[in-house]
């Protein structure tokens, strides 16, 4: 017979859920707006017309919020999960302004 966890093992895994929905929610949503505003301006740029650059890039942001939630119960730990969506969230953001800013 399995013995029953104790008490601050419970806690460590009802946070490790937590903040893994935390992350798959607000994480989730960094990356689609990060996503969609920066694909926004690359496909008008591209030639595409302002709206229906708005509306392909949102339709591409539900695919990056689905993979974002994925992520963050797929991974191994939460800090991992935290890491992975942020830099997701980030990248978008510096792949696009950074050189707009000078940055290398």
């Amino acid at each position: 017979m399995r013995a029953l966890p104790d008490a601050a093992s419970r806690r460590r895994y009802n946070f490790a859920i937590i903040s893994r929905a935390f992350v798959a929610l607000a994480g989730g949503y960094a990356v689609a707006a990060s996503f969609s505003t920066c694909a926004a301006q690359a496909l008008a740029r591209g030639g595409m017309a302002a709206a229906d650059a708005v509306v392909a890039a949102n339709m591409l942001a539900f695919a990056a919020y689905a993979a974002a939630a994925l992520w963050a119960f797929g991974c191994a730990t939460a800090l991992r999960a935290w890491l992975g969506v942020m830099g997701w969230a980030l990248l978008p953001v510096i792949a696009f302004w950074g050189p707009q800013r000078g940055w290398p």
